[in-house]
């Protein structure tokens, strides 16, 4: 059996199957939005009546937040607050303090000229993807994320010198209730930390219930079709641990989740917006699906009470940022599990704490991915002797079975009874090789994910025209090596049998070389790098078995 054929048929059927089904879950037929959504479509969208969302289950009658109003009139209601420090550039409106933008000055959308920055949150149109908060009153008025704020300045940078910058918006109540909520930047850090302070100077208690939440709209690029990656909600919790709520998950079934601690995010490639509660406090984690394709994922807390004379202060984490390990691992447990490696992340760790490892050493991911791959390849040394010298033997009784196939032409029985008599004589096991390369298969898969997803990896520069590891290579370089590599290992195993078997095989480096010019240049470097050591290793131990036989 041509085991280099098996490896390419199992390899091409997994990443095939890979792809149908992460099609189907973002592209696939989409449930009807519920009931209630469609009908509070229908509601006129007045700042008094936007979209309301229904009460949240439990033993409180407080009503959950009602969702914003499209970007448009939401901006138009309020001013803006810009906000400049050495990692972030947000802008916060001065209704209900919504942080209706976010960029990310260090990180550039391209590795190409003009290097604009990333911008995580945008309250534009179709790219609508907000941050809100505020708190819910229990019978009392009380500032949610559609209450007016007021703020003493609309222009705030982190000077020189300065570790953290405030910016405060005040709200108050006829009955004498003030609140006012600050949100604290800090220099290099992409947590922003909210408190909302309340102060009583009325006669009477008042209650209310705080929330966060992010609503955005679905991206309308979604992933491409050769690599996909998740865009959706994730919550965490320490009970339940990190799952993923995707947008179709909330438009099947609204979330309801009571825990003490966790956080719930907005996650998408390469970058993360989470709203993190106190790790103590009760939490109530919730979604909703809403008109005009918009989805909400947040947190409310317990209902408290603030007697007259008395300040209570309630207070969260806004997490807006890159996912990058150390810096999750430092914020909240559990956040770092939004790199998504998947099933095999019990291999990707190690493998990428290498690769981290390696890239320290040599000061390049692009030679940090050369060096892994010839150690993984020196790991499995022994396991690839054992496939390879089974292809040479079976390349070496390439004209005995091909003479036997002329032979017994259409009759299989006969044929196969021969091959196996052939086999037997000499002492070959035509399925020796299999195991060997199926036991690869899951590191190979492990690897995949980790230049995948891995934000380090990100606009990495290798040499000459790879100035972005995490994107496809430009000018094909890498995709045609890769295809005239795989030609060369076809040449140095046995040739199948069947004439339809020979095409297909022929087509294949070609259909490869296609397959990864979609690929991230990281990846097609991997196996670029994997296929030249194969064909070196292999390319000696077939001359060694073919010079065995002569003197034999």
């Amino acid at each position: 059996m041509d085991n280099q054929r098996l490896f390419l048929f199992i390899a091409l059927s997994f990443v095939l199957l890979l792809i149908w089904q992460a099609w189907m879950k973002d592209y696939g037929p989409q449930p009807a939005a519920p009931e209630r959504a469609q009908t509070a479509a229908k509601a006129p969208s007045t700042p008094a009546a936007r979209a309301p969302v229904p009460e949240l289950p439990g033993p409180s009658t407080t009503a959950t937040p009602a969702a914003t109003a499209p970007a448009a009139a939401t901006a138009a209601t309020g001013r803006l607050v810009h906000v400049r420090t050495d990692v972030l550039d947000v802008q916060i409106n001065t209704t209900g303090g919504e942080l209706l933008r976010a960029a990310l000055p260090r990180f550039a959308v391209s590795a190409e000229p003009p290097r604009k920055p990333v911008v995580l949150l945008d309250d534009r149109g179709d790219k609508l993807f907000v941050a809100q908060s505020g708190l819910v009153g229990d019978g009392d008025a009380a500032p949610t994320h559609h209450a007016p704020f007021t703020v003493a300045h609309y222009n705030y940078r982190l000077a020189p010198g300065e570790n953290q910058l405030q910016v405060r918006l005040q709200w108050s109540a006829p009955d004498g209730v003030h609140v006012e909520k600050v949100y604290t930047f800090h220099r290099n850090s992409y947590v922003v930390r909210l408190q909302q302070i309340v102060r009583n100077a009325g006669t009477k208690p008042w209650r209310a219930r705080p929330y966060e939440q992010l609503l955005r709209h679905p991206p309308k690029e979604g992933s491409s079709l050769f690599l996909h990656t998740y865009v959706g909600g994730a919550i965490y919790t320490p009970a339940d641990k990190f799952r993923k709520v995707s947008f179709k998950d909330m438009s099947k079934k609204e979330l309801d989740v009571k825990a003490v601690g966790g956080w719930v995010a907005m996650d998408q490639h390469y970058f993360l917006a989470a709203w993190i509660p106190p790790a103590k406090a009760p939490e109530q984690f919730y979604t909703k699906a809403l008109p005009d394709d918009r989805y909400v994922i947040g947190t409310a807390g317990d209902l408290f009470e603030v007697g007259p004379g008395q300040t209570r202060t309630v207070t969260a984490r806004l997490y807006l940022g890159p996912k990058l390990q150390d810096i999750l691992s430092g914020v909240a447990p559990g956040l770092a599990l939004t790199i998504d490696y998947g099933y095999l992340t019990v291999l990707a760790k190690p493998i990428f704490s290498l690769l981290r490892w390696i890239e320290g050493l040599v000061g390049n991911w692009g030679w940090a991915i050369v060096i892994l791959t010839v150690l993984i390849k020196l790991a499995f040394y022994k396991l690839s002797e054992t496939s390879y010298r089974s292809m040479a033997n079976m390349r070496r009784l390439a004209p005995r079975l091909k003479a036997l196939k002329e032979r017994y032409g259409d009759d299989r029985q006969r044929l196969n009874q021969a091959m196996m008599d052939l086999y037997k004589k000499e002492k070959i096991n035509p399925l020796g090789g299999c195991l060997p390369i199926l036991v690869q298969i899951p590191v190979f898969i492990a690897l995949y994910w980790v230049l995948l997803e891995s934000m380090e990896l990100r606009q990495a520069p290798f040499i000459l025209w790879i100035h972005d590891l995490s994107a496809p290579d430009p000018y094909f370089v890498l995709p045609i090596l890769n295809g005239i590599t795989m030609l060369v290992q076809q040449r140095l195993n046995p040739s199948p049998l069947d004439p339809m078997q020979q095409k297909i095989m022929m087509i294949m480096p070609l259909m490869f070389a296609v397959f990864f010019a979609f690929f991230p240049a990281g990846l097609v470097l991997y196996w670029l790098v994997n296929n030249i050591l194969s064909i070196s290793q292999q390319w000696v131990i077939t001359r060694r078995v073919e010079q065995g036989a002569k003197t034999a």
